[in-house]
């Protein structure tokens, strides 16, 4: 009588298993290694060349810095995970602080004001640029492109151009006050970066982010509400803009109508950078994150070497083409570790 034996596994011992742990560690990187070891690498010759620029008072200042820039960029991420983009969420940042001002120079103490504003803000960028996107199918360039001039007009209409200085000290507490030796904003950075991996790795929203920026039509086919998950984007990128909002507001102590014109398209190379493809369906925040402290550690150690600010905003744009052209070619060959046959079998078993 025939019998089939089936061979024993052999057991893993504990440095291989060690092994592995970190080649899946280094693997999960590989969408945004690239960014990550020329940020390294970068710190790394600042360091030396500016005798400044490794000071514990600096990086608290670039940290502080690019607050605003890394919030806005968390939200931009959900945005270009579905294969799209927002252009209005400078206009959105504008026009939530002079609604913050309004509300709370008409009496309503600072906190639920900042609710009110919040609720706001991510009600503008679902009601136009993700009903107009995801409800009715139209281009988010379009769209996005029509919410940022269109919402400029109504913040200057509204504003009459002019800034208005905020009575309350809830911007403060956000904006410049610190908690256990740091300044607040980034502890929000910290806080807002772990919502919002939470949010992308652990929840049937994001999950339903990544089937719709892999494909629209199957993610429909499969039962998930696509409309509705093009929406939450799309309010989420506009509820990071309002809290970036309030952050500036608490840093420079009044509600300007105007922000930084290039917010959006540094938000976008950042998301870029870490990984986030333009089509869709690739990427997350833990890139996004790493694509914002390039920026910052770029344009901070630009600013120590004394480079003119025409000459950062050169940089910048070439950040952007290069961005883009990591997203078309993808990770050079040599940047990726190769898996052994065992891991494989490991992971498949």
């Amino acid at each position: 009588m025939n019998t089939v034996t089936t061979p024993l596994k052999p057991a893993v011992a504990a440095g291989d298993r060690g092994h592995g742990a970190l080649r899946r560690a280094w693997n999960a990187t590989r969408h945004f290694r690239p960014v990550l070891i020329i940020t390294v690498l970068l710190f790394i010759v600042l360091a030396v060349t500016q005798s400044r620029f490794a000071t514990w008072t600096n990086i608290q200042n670039l940290l502080t810095a690019v607050s605003v820039l890394w919030i806005v960029s968390l939200g931009m991420t959900f945005v270009v995970l579905t294969a799209g983009a927002d252009l209005s969420v400078g206009a959105l940042a504008a026009l939530t602080g002079i609604f913050f001002a309004k509300i709370v120079g008409a009496g309503l103490p600072g906190w639920p004001a900042l609710i009110l504003t919040c609720l706001f803000g991510a009600a503008v960028g679902a009601l136009i640029n993700g009903f107009c996107v995801g409800r009715l199918g139209m281009s988010f360039f379009v769209v996005t492109l029509a919410s940022m001039i269109g919402l400029t007009g109504v913040v200057n209409l509204w504003s009459g151009t002019q800034s208005f200085v905020v009575e309350s000290q809830v911007p403060a507490v956000l904006g410049v006050d610190k908690y256990a030796g740091l300044p607040a904003p980034i502890w929000i950075m910290i806080g807002s970066f772990l919502v919002v991996l939470y949010l992308q790795q652990w929840t049937y929203f994001g999950r339903h982010v990544y089937a719709v920026g892999g494909s629209l039509k199957a993610a429909r086919l499969s039962g998930i509400r696509t409309p509705r998950t093009v929406i939450g984007v799309y309010a989420v990128a506009a509820l990071c803009a309002t809290i970036g909002s309030i952050i500036t507001i608490g840093r420079i102590g009044v509600a300007a109508p105007t922000v930084d014109v290039n917010l959006p398209l540094q938000a976008i190379a950042a998301v870029l950078l870490g990984g986030t493809s333009l089509s869709g369906g690739i990427g997350g925040v833990g890139g996004t994150a790493i694509g914002v402290l390039f920026i910052g550690i770029l344009q901070n150690g630009l600013s120590i070497a004394g480079v003119q600010s025409f000459w950062q905003q050169v940089i910048t744009g070439l950040i952007l083409l290069l961005a883009v052209m990591i997203d078309q070619v993808g990770v050079p060959t040599w940047l990726r570790l190769p898996s052994r046959r065992a891991d494989t079998a490991a992971a498949e078993a």
